[in-house]
């Protein structure tokens, strides 16, 4: 009996492109098997083969995720179950949340929570659960918690709210200071903690019914609405930074003692300085230089605070808590006790201080030739400020500092500057606003911070120190926790050659992309009416620096091995630094312990979102402080620039003071708007305006709200300046206290990121 002819393989149908797959498992809202995909394309058993080896090969190319055996998702897409972090409230008192974990490109998704089960507590932000997800389009998800897990801070629960409290007979009612929260919340008969009307509290939600408010409880009272001192609380209590040191920590930075000289190294009679800002308390760092040859002897002595806080201590636990000191207009949270970081691990001047020590030798051309690392025992000649240290260099006087001290240092950061150059750093204009309070904690003023060749050469002192240390830990085969920067992704690049060849500008298509490269453009645009617009465009398209294990070198510093080494009283990284040249330089029993170096890679993860939740903290406290000090001005007209451009308004920045505020499109103009990604602008289809990211523009302040550091604004005719107020447009630079890589952390909230070329259109109505 013949067997049947086999079917015509030309008959059978095609395997679907990469193109094709893709787009069919990106449409589908969870995961897809290959019995799913095979049925769709009408793919035959003869055929199954080469799909596998299809599948195979995207997933190796990351165009597809494996999902399980033989299951496959969009990469961009999150999986069934996803631990999310609840973010926000929207307007009907439903939770909205992102994912705790995102490598995807682009923002993280956002995922609109359903109502909890009967009996449970609301979810309010900072809670973190297990969610069950399911898409219902591009980057949103629906999300139904499956199981509660601990919150940002540690705790068990569904979060917290901070707001203001609002009394009402026996109840109340909380107002709520996070802009991203939308709905108040009831506080029932009994509930109220007794806190007062007007006062900033902490609440956590109650179970109740699903209509209406969510009922919550007042677990903390934090301060009075109308005091200006509260502004940083507000800030420290939203983002869960610790305040209060454990007894057992105060108790050992209590006991702690001046340290002797032992078999350290005696540098007492270096004229080592510290130069820092007016207002510095702590002073971790000391310089000196010397000519030495064709070149430069360089120290930088930095506290040893690794003396001070040993392995598996209270102080360790704390301080790996905190993992920053975190900065406000009118405090700082140290990381460690005020005993020991304005104490004992302060150089003060004239008093003896332990130290780690670098010895560094460069060449004339600022390349360093030698260094060597030490433990020794210091006395800081003089604490100088920046201002002063550049008065004294710019007038050719000595400030009372031994002779040639001001000369040496200044020759020595030209040398340094100019190897910096030659290695083709990126370069970036930043602002930075300095916050003037006065003894109430008002707001006197509001400026740019000056950037003085007294900042960089501070800067550059300590990134040649932070750099010997990194070479030396890998010499000594030692971990170490570095500071690495990676370069843009693909997708940011191509958005930016993109944007640039809009301005006839070229940045050539390589990936071996150098930072040289686009600081060549931010130079080609100097001096130009393009040049804040590029800045502002560079800086949305570099990735944010972070601590690793693992390192991959500092992109914007052009460095190959980079580490935190000067900052041990504000930064855990540098005191684990720190411990690591202890070990492996033989300098003493308190370096690194098994714990630290087993844990180095979750420490690193845990040490870049503490950075991330200071710099956020700040920066919300800023803004509200800048909104209390503008409410008084509601109706007047600044002078200010678009600084984001997104398919709902736009976000402008004040020219004088750098206060951030949205203009709703509604504000806009009755028309048809239209928000190209690419490009990112904003046009009027019926008007022909056009809106772009860092034009300058006329803004009338409409609304000013501190409780949430909110301020809005709508747009005026250039030549209608009959209220413009008398700040204008300075250029100014970064001058902030990270005194090395700080213009490679967070973004700025609010700043919109590119993205791809994608056009949104949004109808605007005429504002009432």
């Amino acid at each position: 009996m013949k067997r049947p002819p086999k079917k015509d393989s030309a008959k059978a149908r095609e395997l679907p492109s990469a193109a094709v797959l893709r787009a069919f498992i990106k449409e589908q809202p969870g995961r897809v098997g290959k019995r799913e995909i095979a049925k769709a394309f009408g793919i035959g058993p003869e055929q199954k083969p080469a799909l596998r080896d299809l599948l195979k090969q995207l997933e190796r190319e990351g165009t597809l995720a494996a999902a399980g055996a033989k299951r496959f998702r969009d990469p961009d897409a999150l999986g069934e179950t996803v631990l999310v972090e609840i973010t926000g409230i929207d307007r009907h008192g439903e939770a909205l949340a992102r994912p705790v974990i995102w490598q995807g490109k682009g923002q993280k998704p956002i995922i609109f929570m359903a109502p909890e089960q009967r009996g449970q507590a609301a979810l309010a932000p900072g809670a973190r659960v297990l969610a069950r997800l399911r898409r219902i389009d591009d980057g949103k998800y629906e999300g139904r918690t499956v199981k509660r897990v601990a919150d940002r801070a540690g705790n068990a629960g569904g979060g917290t709210i901070i707001g203001v409290y609002h009394a009402s007979g026996a109840a109340g009612r909380i107002e709520p200071t996070d802009r991203k929260s939308k709905a108040e919340w009831h506080i029932p008969p009994g509930e109220s903690g007794g806190a007062l009307d007007g006062e900033v509290v902490r609440a956590e939600p109650l179970p109740g019914v699903h209509h209406g408010l969510k009922p919550a409880r007042v677990i903390e009272r934090i301060g009075i609405l109308g005091d200006a001192k509260t502004i940083s609380l507000i800030a420290i209590a939203t983002h869960d930074i610790p305040v209060d040191f454990s007894e057992a920590a105060l108790a050992e930075a209590a006991r702690a003692k001046i340290t002797t000289l032992g078999k350290r190294v005696d540098l007492r009679d270096v004229p080592l300085i510290t130069i820092d800002g007016a207002d510095a308390r702590d002073f971790d760092d000391a310089v000196f230089a010397t000519p030495d040859g064709n070149g430069f002897r360089l120290i930088v002595a930095i506290a040893d605070v690794a003396h001070y806080v040993r392995p598996g201590s209270a102080l360790e636990a704390d301080g790996r808590s905190r993992g920053n000191s975190a900065y406000f207009p009118d405090r700082v949270v140290p990381m460690l006790p005020e005993a020991l970081s304005n104490g004992w691990c302060s150089l003060k001047p004239n008093e003896d201080r332990g130290c780690l020590f670098v010895d560094m030798h460069i060449a004339a051309d600022g390349r360093k030739t030698s260094h060597r690392f030490g433990r020794g025992l210091m006395r800081s000649f003089a604490r100088m400020t920046y201002e002063a240290i550049q008065d004294a260099h710019d007038s050719g006087s000595e400030a009372d500092l031994p002779a040639g001290t001001v000369a040496n240092l200044y020759a020595a950061f030209k040398s340094l500057k100019s190897a910096r150059d030659a290695r083709g750093t990126l370069d970036l204009d930043l602002p930075e606003r300095k916050v003037t309070l006065d003894s109430a904690g008002h707001v006197l003023k509001v400026e740019p911070r000056p950037r003085l060749d007294s900042h960089k050469l501070i800067e550059e002192f300590m990134i040649l120190a932070n750099v010997a240390a990194a070479e030396e830990l890998e010499k000594r085969h030692q971990p170490c926790m570095y500071r690495v920067h990676a370069p843009p992704s693909p997708e940011k690049l191509e958005n930016l050659r993109g944007f640039l060849a809009t301005l006839g500008i070229t940045l050539a298509k390589s990936d071996q992309l150098h930072p040289r490269d686009l600081d060549q453009v931010l130079k080609l645009v100097a001096g130009t009416d393009q040049v804040a617009l590029v800045n502002e465009t560079m800086l949305r398209s570099q990735s944010q620096a972070e601590y690793s294990a693992e390192n991959i070198g500092h992109f914007g510093l052009a460095l190959t091995a980079y580490a935190h080494f000067t900052s041990p009283i504000r930064r855990y990284a540098d005191l684990l630094v720190h411990r690591a040249l202890i070990s492996g330089l033989g300098l003493g029993s308190d370096g690194l312990s098994d714990a630290d170096r087993a844990g180095f890679e979750d420490i690193a993860a845990h040490i870049t979102q503490t950075e991330r939740r200071a710099a956020m903290a700040e920066r919300d406290a800023t803004e509200r402080y800048l909104s209390a000090f503008l409410a008084g001005k509601i109706g007047e007209i600044f002078a200010a620039r678009i600084s984001g451009v997104t398919r709902f308004g736009l976000f402008v920045t004040l020219a004088e003071s750098g206060a951030s505020g949205f203009v709703p499109v509604a504000m806009l103009g009755d028309d048809f708007w239209v928000h190209d990604e690419a490009t990112q602008t904003l046009f009027g289809r019926r008007s022909r305006q056009n809106y772009a990211l860092a034009q300058t523009v006329t803004a009338l302040l409409v609304e000013a709200k501190p409780v949430t550091g909110g301020l809005v604004f709508r747009l005026v005719a250039a030549d209608d300046d009959s209220h413009l107020s008398h700040e204008s447009q300075r250029p100014h630079r970064f001058a902030g206290k990270s005194r090395d890589d700080a213009r490679f952390g967070t973004p700025k909230a609010g700043e919109h990121k590119a993205g791809k070329a994608k056009v949104s259109k949004h109808r605007g109505k005429r504002p009432r």
